[in-house]
């Protein structure tokens, strides 16, 4: 009986275990076209990475942060979730516009890349738009998931339209992190 012991054990929690609710384990990115319908259908904000091949910070990000398991459920949960290659070569239409490819120099940019971080190339940027497919905000660089975990609430919850962003994280440490304020460093 002994040894039949963790047997059963191993046996008893693969039966009641499977219908726990599970963390997700990635975010469910989908192609451009896809994801304005489903945010319209859905009424979600949608949140856009844009990336290149050759970007070292934007690797680290997608290994850190996007792999992070709350920033994984909150993005899936909130956002429609858009990866964007800021050097794909493919036209793309948005909001009545074909956007392109235009070469320069050894690489180049996609003018999509270039509307939506409102001509500031550099990767990694974070694009919120809202419901109605407007530019919120873009988020230039590395973003490590505590902080990105901030950064996603603010405009999920529309946080943005009413609530400084200084104002914003004080009131997020005191509540999620449980930092006192330092009022001498505003």
């Amino acid at each position: 009986m002994k040894t039949l012991f963790p047997y059963l054990l191993v046996l008893s929690l693969v039966i009641v275990l499977p219908g726990r609710p599970c963390a997700q384990t990635a975010i469910q990115w989908e192609e451009f076209p896809e994801a304005i319908q489903r945010a319209q259908l859905e009424n979600k904000k949608i949140l856009i990475e844009v990336y290149t091949q050759w970007c070292g910070w934007c690797k680290v990000m997608d290994q850190k942060t996007f792999h992070h398991p709350e920033v994984v459920d909150y993005i899936n949960d909130r956002y429609v979730a858009v990866r964007f290659d800021a050097e794909d070569q493919s036209d793309i239409q948005f909001k009545g516009n074909t956007y392109s490819f235009v070469k320069k120099g050894r690489n180049g940019y996609h003018e999509l890349a270039a509307e939506l971080m409102r001509g500031r190339l550099s990767y990694p940027t974070i694009v919120f738009l809202d419901e109605q497919l407007n530019v919120i905000q873009p988020i230039p660089g590395y973003q490590n998931p505590q902080d990105f975990q901030m950064i996603l609430m603010y405009f999920a919850d529309n946080y943005f339209r009413r609530v400084p962003w200084g104002r914003f994280t004080e009131q997020y440490k005191n509540r999620f992190l449980g930092q006192p304020v330092n009022r001498n460093n505003r």
